[in-house]
């Protein structure tokens, strides 16, 4: 049986550089993002036949389903999904926009749910399959100019965790994706210093080789992560004398 993937937010990013990776290791990729020309690019790049495009916007629960339906018929069953699909916007509270947040939490939460609805039942079924959810550090605690992004990986890394017992006793493999900085066009918006700012081609190289291990959590660059698991559980005082100097330099 071949080994079916299929990849959300695989236009650009760290989405399109994991499509890549998986088909260079002999996985056949079903690549899914919302401007077709970036899907025929990466298709292009890649070895013949090893990556079917399929637009979608993941905000569209009909279409999601459609498009699993779609890669079912053309490739066969998923093996591995990779709830990628995200996008970011600086959100600072002196420009509170509702507009702006929802956007954030259609494509970022309610994008990995219509993934999720539209696999589960087929991997249910099976007792098998991997699923993977794209969060990011960002969702460990509040950061200035992140109040919508990192609700959103918050959110995510939440539903996973919840997640994971019921789908280990189903026999389905969960793992949760949380990357540092990344250089993405997202990430190119950023005006502030970014620690351990890595390549999408890195970051596709850990996200595949933590898929690989039993481990729940993939989480990189390794050094930057650490930092951010600290703040996690950093004393509320502390935290906030290092964000407020965020606020001031920002």
């Amino acid at each position: 049986m071949r080994k079916i993937a299929w990849v959300t937010g695989a236009g650009k990013g760290i989405g399109r550089a994991t499509a890549l990776l998986l088909a260079r290791k002999g996985w056949h990729v079903a690549a899914s993002a919302r401007t077709e020309e970036d899907l025929v690019a990466l298709q292009c790049e890649a070895a013949e036949g090893s990556i079917e495009i399929f637009p979608l916007d993941v905000t569209d629960l009909p279409a999601t389903l459609e498009v699993v339906t779609k890669i079912g018929q053309k490739l066969g069953p998923i093996q591995l999904a990779i709830l990628n699909a995200g996008t970011h916007k600086p959100f600072q509270a002196l420009n509170f926009s509702v507009d702006d947040f929802r956007q954030l939490v259609e494509t970022n939460v309610m994008g990995t749910v219509h993934g999720l609805a539209s696999i589960l039942p087929e991997f249910l079924e099976r007792k098998s399959g991997h699923i993977a959810i794209v969060a990011s550090v960002a969702g460990y605690r509040g950061l200035p100019s992140a109040a919508a992004y990192g609700c959103t990986k918050a959110g995510l890394i939440n539903l996973a965790e919840a997640l994971k017992p019921e789908l280990d006793e189903a026999g389905i493999k969960l793992s949760l994706i949380n990357p540092g900085f990344v250089k993405t066009p997202l990430t190119d918006q950023n005006d502030f210093p970014m620690p351990e700012l890595i390549t999408a081609d890195a970051a596709a190289d850990y996200i595949v080789r933590g898929l690989s291990s039993n481990k729940f959590e993939i989480t990189f660059p390794w050094r930057f992560a650490t930092l951010m698991r600290i703040l996690r559980f950093c004393p509320d005082w502390i935290f906030f004398r290092i964000t407020r100097r965020m606020v001031r330099t920002s």
